[in-house]
């Protein structure tokens, strides 16, 4: 069995990292450089970065961070914010990022997946897909928020939250499979930042859905959340902020609570 994966994320604006509650009220949370540099000390399996205002204030990406944040770490390490063309992702590469993620750019044009899988390979082209809830009459809870399937569905968000689409995430999902996306990174807009638990259902229903990894985002609060998105939501990886950048947790720990439960991870 594959390793799952634990990953720290960086949301980054104005060159500092940032962690707010579903996608507003964000607060300082350090140095992008230097958080990076203690992830790969504690044994973080790769890294994310998001430049998360550059696709709504219709920007470039922040090369030079990029840059100085792959020049200190020694891990795998995925880029995404304001990536809308090939040369784009060209250039993010060259700045030393392992893989990039597209978001907004991917609803708007589809084709910069089949394009950027076809140049660069699928294994470096990851869809970042932001998911919120809509909830219908009928649903029967229970622990694991489980629901039939027809009480239930997603919509995919642009511009880093800010705009609603009439996407469903699900057949997304599978689309930007089928263009050439390599892994999905699917965040739970509904559970960002609260520290309550990922969106396990929408987790679930994706991964059966396709046959490339999926990032579990949005929620984590504790190693119950990670373990139940790495099983019950069958996630190959978990992505965290919160948790890790004011303390709760080091990534080793949660790496060893894991696998104190069966889980395969790489300590």
């Amino acid at each position: 069995m594959l390793a799952k994966r634990i990953i720290p994320c960086l949301d980054v604006t104005d060159g500092r990292v940032v962690k707010g509650i579903k996608y507003v009220d964000h607060v300082d949370a350090g140095d992008p450089v230097e958080q990076a540099a203690e992830y790969d000390r504690q044994g973080a399996d790769e890294l994310v970065f998001l430049d998360i205002t550059a696709s709504l204030e219709h920007r470039q990406i922040m090369l030079d961070i990029v840059g100085r944040v792959a020049e200190t770490i020694f891990i795998p390490f995925t880029v995404g914010g304001g990536i809308r063309t090939i040369d784009d992702i060209r250039q993010v590469l060259l700045a030393g990022a392992d893989k990039i993620s597209v978001m907004t750019a991917g609803i708007l044009d589809p084709d910069i997946i089949n394009e950027g899988a076809q140049r660069f390979g699928s294994q470096c082209i990851v869809c970042a897909i932001d998911a919120q809830r809509i909830q219908h009459e009928g649903r029967d809870d229970s622990d694991l928020g489980l629901a039939p399937e027809e009480d239930i569905e997603w919509k995919v968000w642009t511009y880093g939250g800010h705009e609603p689409t009439d996407v469903d995430a699900l057949d997304w999902a599978v689309e930007a499979t089928e263009r050439g996306a390599g892994e999905l990174l699917v965040t739970s807009m509904d559970a960002d930042g609260t520290r309550a638990g990922y969106d396990i259902e929408l987790l679930r229903r994706i991964s059966e859905r396709v046959i490339v990894p999926v990032i579990a985002s949005g929620g984590a609060g504790n190693v119950e959340h990670m373990y139940q998105a790495l099983t019950a939501g069958k996630a190959d990886a978990v992505l965290a902020a919160s948790i890790f950048h004011f303390g709760q947790y080091t990534v080793g720990q949660v790496k060893q609570e894991l696998a104190g439960r069966g889980v395969t991870v790489r300590l």
